[in-house]
């Protein structure tokens, strides 16, 4: 069996684990950071959902261009621009500059996250890419049950912009770790123009999208639900993740021996189950099942989901697929931040989550009548191996 743990592999994922940390610390921070300037649940969402959709604009060239060049120049800019954008929030003082900072923050996102996804597809032996994303995965998952907690902590006990500095130092300490790392890649031997799309996982990347218009819900007004009701909303984080890190490892195993659909089908059904447990919840105890049921239907699809993105698509194709799948998340959760922000403005949170619910119910049927057809014509259990020269960038 291929080695996995690599040095390279290592690297990244702990260096992915600063980044993300650094992320979501502004996810139960920044609407409560908006509210205190006098922003409503609308200006929220469109804050949240500003990051995301700039980063859906971006995503498709930086895909092609990592095909050409490379992961490592990538990776390099984007960080250092999004350690940039993190120090910028200590000096905005109003709604409309937020928006205009939260567009280059989106940019920096685009940059780097496309860049390490594709450069850690590389390093992960094809048969074992199910396992593989999801150790990867993990360190999201981690971030997200310490970034949270630790925002909020920050800005109780400190303030803001103790937040954002803590926020700088992790982004540099990412950068510091992937620089280090060994990161081979396929180039497209030649090509006559850079390809920004690959339509073959456009079955995948609606699945995709439909699942993360619910995420986006969910990580952009969880922490205000839970306020409504008096929950700690980082307790909702901390069990979310802890269930992820339970789960993952199991999940990754039983997609790469049994195929993605095995995974993925229960997974969505479970994710439906989670959001209207969280739509009738009044106190800690329906948050807490909620983010347990969230946690194992969420945290098993989305790594499983990127498997199969990757499967369906040639090897030197893979910056783009990685690419699209990253624009699926971020178009679901831009569009669900805003759409689901002018939702719990009008009408109620329960409604909002109602609405997530039936967005993955979409997600299911996406996936069951296209996705699966696509993966079955792929041989599960063979994936595709290229032929192409590797080098390192």
């Amino acid at each position: 069996m291929e080695r996995l743990w690599t040095k390279s592999f290592i690297l990244m994922t702990v260096g992915m684990f600063f980044l993300f940390t650094a992320f979501y610390m502004l996810f139960p921070t920044l609407p409560l950071f908006i509210k205190q300037m006098g922003g409503n649940e609308t200006q929220v969402g469109l804050a949240m959902g500003a990051f995301m959709l700039t980063a859906v604009i971006f995503r498709p060239f930086v895909g092609g261009l990592l095909d050409r060049f490379g992961r490592r120049p990538f990776i390099l800019w984007g960080l250092l621009l999004f350690a940039v954008a993190m120090y910028m929030y200590s000096w905005i003082g109003g709604i409309v500059v937020l928006m205009a900072l939260r567009i280059l923050h989106g940019v920096s996102w685009a940059f780097s996250t496309t860049a390490i996804l594709t450069a850690v597809t590389d390093m992960i032996p094809s048969a074992r890419r199910g396992e593989g994303m999801g150790w990867f995965s993990m360190s999201m998952t981690l971030a997200m049950a310490i970034g949270p907690l630790f925002g909020l902590w920050v800005t109780q006990n400190l303030s803001y912009d103790a937040l954002f500095l803590f926020a700088v130092g992790l982004s540099a300490a990412a950068l510091f770790l992937m620089l280090g790392a060994n990161m081979p890649f396929q180039p497209q031997l030649g090509a006559r123009r850079i390809e920004f799309f690959e339509k073959s996982v456009l079955p995948v990347t609606a699945s995709i999208f439909f699942l993360f218009l619910a995420y986006g819900g969910i990580i952009s007004f969880v922490s205000l639900f839970a306020d409504s009701i008096q929950v700690n909303s980082g307790t909702f984080f901390l069990v979310y993740a802890a269930t992820l890190v339970l789960i993952r490892p199991i999940a990754g195993k039983l997609s790469d021996r049994y195929g993605e659909a095995f995974i993925i089908v229960p997974s969505l059904v479970t994710t439906i189950l989670a959001l209207i447990v969280l739509s009738f919840s009044t106190g800690l105890f329906g948050v807490l099942a909620s983010a347990v049921l969230y946690g194992i239907g969420f945290g098993s699809a989305q790594p499983a989901l990127q498997a199969a993105t990757i499967r369906i698509v040639r090897p030197d194709r893979a910056g783009i697929a990685n690419a699209s799948f990253s624009t699926a998340t971020d178009l679901g959760i831009g569009l669900g931040s805003i759409l689901l922000g002018w939702v719990s403005q009008n009408t109620s949170y329960q409604m909002l989550f109602t609405i997530s619910a039936v967005s993955v119910v979409f997600s299911l049927f996406m996936f069951t009548f296209f996705v699966k057809r696509l993966l079955k014509n792929k041989e599960l259990g063979h994936p595709n191996t290229g032929s192409l020269p590797s080098k390192t960038s």
